[in-house]
């Protein structure tokens, strides 16, 4: 390498090391350059031998002020580490790590979405004279390489969809996943599949997938980091950062930035270390399981010494979780837990049944225990106890029921319906001919009168279905207010103004004229939806707390539980609905716009694991989200995969899960818990997706239209299965729960 190429990477180097450093004051950097800039000068007299160890001086210099600027990095520096066109991407790690690969569904710009890269992939392992073979499926998001065309990898939900089907592959094959996380967050779009709904199946598919799957996370954020990041073991390189929404974002929300304004850079600042979403503070509470450390100021593609170290704690990753649920594991297990190194244990990644069906298991357990930190258990050691009590009872009474009782009336009334079916065809036999003869005599039957009544009579109305409102001692605060109310379609559609006291009692809050749904209350559905006096909350004093110690978030929490007398936007509770039984959990908007957080998602998961015990129908309704708590950082952002595991074992159980959207719901939870429902159903006048109109402008600076959210468009594309006008939500609730079922929960 010549003196001039070698001076050019240096300075290269120097100007990375400022770069990454947001181009803050650093002196010594400075005169580092200078140095640079008059090498050329100092040595164009003394002998080349000299003027190649002074250049070898300067590289040992600068390495050493890289590893001192290395342990100063802030968490915005990581992030713009992360963001550097000169970072390692995904084709990188193809090369270097993996022996031999080919990619698959699509690729370059003729990819259905160039921006996920999905390749099929070796790792060659030598025993001896001994070549083993072990293929693996490699799925992740890709910036560069042809970064025109690849969206920065902000991948589009065909993108997402097509990791799904290649993990499904994978599954079907046996071989384990290597899913590379390194995407901003999904891009927005609503089109067919939709954003929200397809992370929501991404995220419930990989909850069940039968394989050992490791997720590598470079970039996470937000759903787009969870599409692919669910795993049973969950790696992080050092420099890089998993978030529930960029720290640029995070400050447009805290300095309540509005239009072209940007959030200074202090508050970006103290957003990135608040919000803690460097890799040092993901293990320190639990969200991923090792650090990959990278070089001094993050791995570059040329940094080869970084593949080896990562091919290594990948492959051990691997052979961890096989030998996690394989039943001859003990001398390997050993060796990898005490020795450093691990080249002579061969492990294969093949499993037998059994030992899938423990991996899903572990899965499930792993998810379950995250966050438990998180939230406030202000519930008295005798709740506690009573709780478990009710648990227990709940547990045995089921089983007994449904194990034991169940099976045999179930096989008694097969027995008595296959002989009532053959009596009946000597009993219709009989039947018609008896009323044949009495036709011919002209006698009329009494069945035949009371038929005739029937069809003829005037129909006698039962008082209880008069009673539109079946609970009077609930009137929207919305009806005490003594004036007129325009429907905001009157100039389209020629609707009357209507007195508020009018519009929110007997008209539920329904326009008469075009049936526009007015924002109601949560109240209301308590009061009007369920059966009178049914309703019995539980686990309530669960309360939000601040996980992170976000600066003055406590105060936005006390504030908003003396404002709305709740703990958290989440209430479960017990109700009957004409008689059924179910359990229910209400997202609430009045409680910090009804976003989620760790007490939010233990709540959810609760109630599903009650519903679960007590073989009852699971109802979620939610009266609007804005999407995950971004105070609580990962620890709002991890209830998506962990929410979605809980609706995944109750649902597999036979569960019947229904989702009944309202106002407006964004975000996360649409984007897992909630859209991955089988059966989902929203409000008229409701708007859902995965992000909000603002949020779309400021990520992709595309205006969207008003009624991009609207809840027709997301019934236009299979997201939800039907919209309701309020006034029918118990008929219709009431008849889901008639009509859909699961397979041994349903409350039948």
């Amino acid at each position: 390498m010549t003196i001039e190429k070698k001076l050019t990477e240096l300075m290269e180097r120097v100007n990375y090391a400022r770069e990454i450093l947001g181009n803050k004051d650093r002196p010594e950097l400075d005169a580092f350059a200078r140095e640079i800039s008059e090498f050329p000068d100092k040595n164009n007299v003394v002998a080349d031998d000299r003027a190649v160890r002074a250049l070898e001086s300067l590289e040992v210099r600068l390495s050493t002020m890289e590893t001192a600027i290395d342990a100063q990095l802030t968490a915005m520096d990581k992030v713009r580490i992360v963001r550097h066109p000169q970072r390692a991407c995904l084709k990188d790690i193809l090369e270097n790590v993996y022996d031999n690969y080919t990619e698959i569904g699509g690729k370059d710009e003729h990819s259905i979405d160039p921006g996920m890269l999905i390749a099929r992939a070796y790792i060659t392992r030598r025993k001896g004279r001994k070549l083993i073979n072990q293929p693996v499926m490699v799925v992740g998001q890709e910036k560069g390489h042809g970064q025109e065309f690849r969206n920065g990898g902000s991948i589009k939900p065909w993108g997402n969809s097509k990791a799904l089907k290649y993990m499904k592959v994978a599954a079907r094959e046996q071989i384990p996943i290597h899913a590379y996380v390194n995407t901003p967050g999904s891009y927005p779009v609503e089109d067919f599949p939709g954003a929200a709904q397809q992370i929501a199946e991404n995220i419930y598919e990989m909850a069940g997938l039968p394989v050992p799957i490791i997720a590598i996370f470079s970039e996470g954020g937000s759903g787009g980091a969870e599409a692919i990041g669910m795993a049973d073991k969950r790696l992080m390189l050092s420099h890089g950062y998993y978030s529930v929404i960029s720290p640029e974002g995070a400050a447009a929300i805290e300095g309540r930035i509005r239009g072209s304004e940007r959030a200074p850079a202090e508050l970006i600042e103290s957003c990135a270390i608040a919000q803690q979403i460097t890799a040092q503070d993901n293990l320190r509470n639990g969200y991923i399981d090792e650090i990959i450390q990278e070089p001094a100021l993050g791995v570059r593609a040329d940094h080869f010494d970084f593949y080896k170290r990562l091919r290594d704690q990948v492959v051990r990753a691997t052979d961890e979780v096989t030998l996690s649920v394989r039943g001859m594991r003990l001398f390997r297990a050993f060796a990898m837990r005490h020795f450093h190194k691990h080249a002579d244990i061969i492990v294969r990644w093949t499993l037998t049944e059994n030992a899938r069906e423990r991996l899903i298991q572990r899965r499930f357990k792993k998810y379950r225990k995250l966050a438990r930190h998180a939230f406030h258990d202000n519930r008295s050691l005798l709740e506690k106890l009573n709780a478990t009590r009710s648990v227990i009872v709940s547990t045995t009474t089921s089983a007994v029921h449904y194990g034991l009782i169940k099976p045999f009336q179930h096989k008694i009334a097969r027995i008595v319906e296959e002989a009532t079916d053959e009596i009946h065809v000597v009993t219709g036999k009989i039947d018609s001919m008896y009323r044949s003869t009495l036709k011919k005599l002209g006698v009329r039957s009494i069945g035949d009168r009371q038929k005739e009544m029937r069809l003829t009579g005037l129909s006698q109305t039962d008082p209880q279905d008069l009673c539109i409102d079946n609970s009077c001692d609930y009137v929207s605060p919305q009806a005490r207010v003594d004036r007129e109310i325009t429907c905001p379609h009157a100039d389209k559609r020629g609707c009357l103004d209507i007195w508020a006291r009018d519009l929110f009692t007997d008209f539920s809050g329904v326009c008469p004229h075009c049936g526009y749904n007015f924002p109601m209350e949560y109240q209301w559905y308590l009061h009007n939806v369920f059966d009178k006096g049914s309703v019995r909350e539980f686990n309530r004093d669960i309360a939000s707390g601040n996980p992170t110690g976000f600066p003055g978030f406590e105060k936005r929490i006390e504030a908003a539980r003396a404002k709305t007398g709740l703990h958290s936007s989440c209430m479960t509770f017990n109700a009957s609905l004409e008689g059924i039984r179910l359990t229910c959990a209400t997202l609430i908007a009045n409680f910090r716009g009804g976003s989620v957080g760790a007490a939010e998602g233990e709540k959810f998961i609760r109630a599903l694991e009650l519903a679960q015990s007590k073989h009852q129908p699971f109802l979620a309704y939610v009266h609007g989200t804005a999407g995950i708590r971004i105070q609580e950082g990962v620890n709002g952002l991890i209830q998506m995969p962990r929410c979605t595991m809980a609706v995944r074992k109750y649902i597999e159980e036979g569960g019947l899960y229904i989702v009944l959207y309202d106002t407006n719901s964004y975000a996360g939870p649409v984007a897992s818990f909630l859209g991955c429902s089988p059966y989902q159903y929203a409000v008229r006048s409701s708007r859902l997706g995965f992000a909000g109109p603002g949020v779309i402008k400021e990520t992709t600076g595309v205006e969207i239209p008003p009624d991009y959210h609207n809840c027709f468009k997301a019934l236009s594309r299979g997201h939800i299965q039907g919209v309701w006008s309020r006034k029918d939500i118990r008929n219709n609730l009431r008849q889901a729960l008639l009509t859909i079922g699961g397979r041994n929960l349903y409350y039948r």
